[in-house]
């Protein structure tokens, strides 16, 4: 499971596109946690490129909200209190300071866009 930051970067590496440039930063960056305690190279603070500590963000809000087998999609008002306040695994030193103050203040906007495309088909 934590190879595929590797292995997403590897695939977008060495395009000639700006986005697929900024794609493997998010591939290989978006499980990098600001205090340094995650992978895959343990990086910290603001050597994690911006959009990968943004991704990162989003991809926990993500993954708390939805259903997973082992446990059932927690409402925006726990994932929005996890996040910013921690429940023993997510904490918010997780997070960079600035995202997640900006995070908080748009959270109404995450919730929106979260139940407008939860019932879309999977692509």
């Amino acid at each position: 499971m934590k190879t595929h930051t590797v292995l997403g970067a590897r695939i977008l590496k060495g395009g000639s596109s700006p986005y697929l440039d900024m794609g493997m930063r998010i591939a290989l960056g978006h499980h990098e946690c600001f205090d340094g305690s995650a992978y895959p190279n343990g990086l910290k603070g603001r050597k994690i490129p911006l959009e990968a500590r943004i991704t990162q963000l989003c991809d926990c809000y993500d993954a708390l909200r939805s259903k997973r087998p082992y446990r059932p999609a927690f409402e925006h008002k726990e994932t929005l209190g996890i996040l910013m306040k921690g429940d023993g695994r997510t904490s918010p030193e997780h997070f960079d300071p600035e995202v997640l103050l900006t995070f908080e203040r748009s959270a109404s906007g995450f919730e929106e866009i979260f139940e407008n495309f939860q019932d879309e088909p999977d692509v």
